[in-house]
């Protein structure tokens, strides 16, 4: 008997998306699977929706996966959407049934960690003591200081470019009041947002960024967020530079970190490099799948 598939209420829409869920239940009402489906508002990415399906392995071979993608797909289609993504660690089962159900893999991520008790702080020291010509480093806590504001916010296309192979995740279109909306919901969960840049003297203006999410309670592993440096600027170290003084202040302010992740596309050879150098080890893959709707 196929599984009842039930739409259910998602909490209030944020800034940049809004979710759809539903509930996937067997004959006799319990449930056997869900399924989420963001669907993004932001200019340059209102063309995409991302979905998370997970199902009971008790249930899985019996149509519970394939009836919550249909809901899905309809849902995503008449919302005008032109693509649909989703994610699913690398040889799971929930690989192997994108791939069966004619999704394309279009990118490859590599997670990766830092062991903090192992590391050579001496060695990330020198690696930030090193000058670079026309540059300094800053850093701040939070929400990013006022006169910072407009080239952080500029210097958000950093990434506009970053390796993505064939994601479609289309163009992020930042301004100040995102920047500072991000740190503010960030702060409101109760993790610490620090945030170092590099700054171009010939201007004052930030020619690249690297973020670092630590958990409220100092303890456990922080999260790499966004690390990018203008086009312009690239070819000079920087982003070395600055994850290097980002793993530093970490390790001197919060001595009860055990490490530090980050994920990279496959094909971002300079990013893998940079965590390469600073002894950062793989850990497990993910894989973005895409159907073209």
């Amino acid at each position: 008997m196929p599984p009842r598939i039930t739409p259910l209420t998602d909490p209030e829409p944020t800034a940049s998306s809004r979710r759809l869920a539903w509930l996937a239940s067997d004959a006799e009402g319990a449930p056997v699977g869900s399924a989420y489906l963001r669907l993004f508002t932001k200019e340059g990415q209102d063309h995409r929706a991302e979905l998370e399906i997970a199902v009971h392995p008790a249930e899985r071979r019996k149509g519970v996966g394939g009836a919550l993608l249909d809901a899905a797909v309809v849902a995503a289609r008449g919302d005008g959407r032109r693509s649909l993504v989703s994610e699913a660690r690398a040889d799971s089962p929930g690989d192997r049934f994108l791939a069966a159900r004619g999704f394309r893999r279009v990118l490859a991520l590599t997670f990766a960690r830092l062991p903090l008790p192992e590391l050579d702080l001496r060695a990330v020291t020198g690696i930030t003591e090193r000058p670079h010509s026309g540059y300094e480093l800053t850093h701040w806590d939070g929400v990013v200081p006022t006169e910072l504001a407009p080239t952080y916010a500029d210097s958000r296309r950093a990434m506009d470019d970053m390796p993505m192979e064939d994601s479609d995740q289309g163009i992020d279109v930042w301004d100040v009041e995102r920047v500072v909306a991000v740190a503010e919901v960030v702060r409101e969960r109760g993790d610490a947002l620090h945030t170092v840049a590099v700054v171009d003297r010939s201007d004052g203006s930030i020619a690249g960024f690297s973020e670092l999410v630590v958990p409220g309670d100092g303890r456990g592993d922080a999260q790499h967020y966004g690390t990018g440096v203008l086009p312009e600027h690239r070819g000079h170290g920087l982003g070395l530079w600055m994850k290097a003084e980002s793993i530093r202040l970490a390790r001197l302010r919060y001595p009860e970190l055990t490490g530090l992740l980050t994920d990279t596309a496959d094909s971002n050879a300079p990013m893998i490099g940079i965590n390469d150098t600073l002894g950062y080890r793989p850990t497990h893959r993910t894989l973005e799948y895409r159907l073209d709707l």
